[in-house]
């Protein structure tokens, strides 16, 4: 593999050739679209923090999914935005049978059953002070009691028809706990994603407003229980731990700054392995798009198919809708 006998640029120079060898494709069949639902009807609330991307009532939803059938995404992940009345300390209204997650699965589910749905089971749109958990005394998060009602939620998200329950909240023996309530209640396809190695990540901020739970917040942090941005071992720990309490898939989470994290898992377990393009990385992107620094189109397909070629099947990403209509050629 000497030059001028090896010219790399030999099969760079055609457009064919460069085809043929590609590595790595980007597809529809890739692409999760995160969505925000909230209370009302024909209501719409733009995020300013997150361009392009709004809340939805459960109507204008369903309208949205329409489209997203049209392009050939194969699933949503639904993020529920409740009001601050409904928010408490033990977050009942997460595993409410009314409540508006659970009221969005039924809906979607009947006007597009061959649509995937995605569930967040985790408390922080549901609690007063914006943890993911049950919070004790000095605020911190308790673990067993905060599955407890974890399982709950994951229950009635499964009741409603979730195909697939998310648990991002970071609590140990989480995954199991929630297994082995869905077979006991005759769940047995219902299938976890379990957000396995999500990182105390600085990416957040924009999804916290999306969610309305950042003022809940505050100046809090959640660094007791979601993972330390410098570690890589312990994520191939926190994966393997809750494969084998039963999750069917995991995710990285945030997506692009951990990229090595996504490739370790994908190469090292060979499970199906997914990433998360979070709110930050998507807000980056967007304030460079408007300015006129980047060009939009081919800088989000590019940053798409990095996760494809760190090993990642599926990317949940704020992209999807658009990506699909380059991908379909609209």
């Amino acid at each position: 593999m000497t030059f001028p006998f090896t010219r790399m640029r030999r099969m760079r120079k055609d457009d064919f050739s460069r085809r043929l060898m590609r590595e790595n494709r980007l597809s529809c069949d890739d692409l999760i679209y995160p969505m925000f639902v909230i209370e009302g009807e024909n209501t719409r609330q733009v995020i300013p923090s997150m361009p392009g991307i709004e809340r939805v009532s459960i109507d204008l939803l369903l309208k949205e999914a329409a489209e997203l059938v049209e392009l050939g995404i194969p699933m949503v992940a639904l993020f529920p935005v409740v009001d601050e009345p409904q928010k408490s300390l033990l977050a009942e209204e997460s595993y409410n049978p009314d409540g508006l997650a659970q009221r969005a699965v039924r809906a979607l589910k009947e006007a597009f059953p061959e649509l995937g749905v995605m569930t967040d089971v985790a408390l922080d749109p549901f609690t007063t002070h914006g943890q993911d958990g049950i919070i004790d005394d000095s605020g911190y998060v308790l673990n067993e009691i905060t599955v407890e009602v974890l399982v709950k939620q994951a229950l009635s998200h499964a009741e409603a028809g979730a195909d697939v329950v998310a648990p991002s909240d970071m609590m140990d023996g989480r995954i199991g706990a929630v297994r082995e309530a869905l077979e006991t209640s005759g769940f047995i396809y219902t299938r976890i994603m379990a957000y396995a190695a999500k990182y105390a990540s600085a990416y957040y901020g924009p999804f916290r407003d999306a969610v309305g739970s950042s003022g809940n917040l505050g100046k809090g942090n959640k660094f007791t229980y979601q993972m330390d941005p410098a570690n890589s071992d312990e994520a191939l720990r926190e994966v393997m731990l809750d494969l084998d309490e039963g999750a069917d898939m995991v995710m990285v989470k945030p997506g692009m700054p951990y990229l090595d994290v996504v490739r370790r898992v994908k190469t090292e377990l060979q499970v199906p392995t997914f990433a998360y393009q979070v709110s930050g990385e998507y807000a980056m992107q967007m304030a460079a798009f408007e300015n006129g620094w980047l060009d939009k189109n081919s800088v989000m397909m590019e940053s798409l198919l990095a996760f494809k070629r760190a090993g990642a099947d599926g990317i949940l990403t704020y992209f999807a809708k658009d990506a699909a209509r380059l991908l379909k050629g609209q």
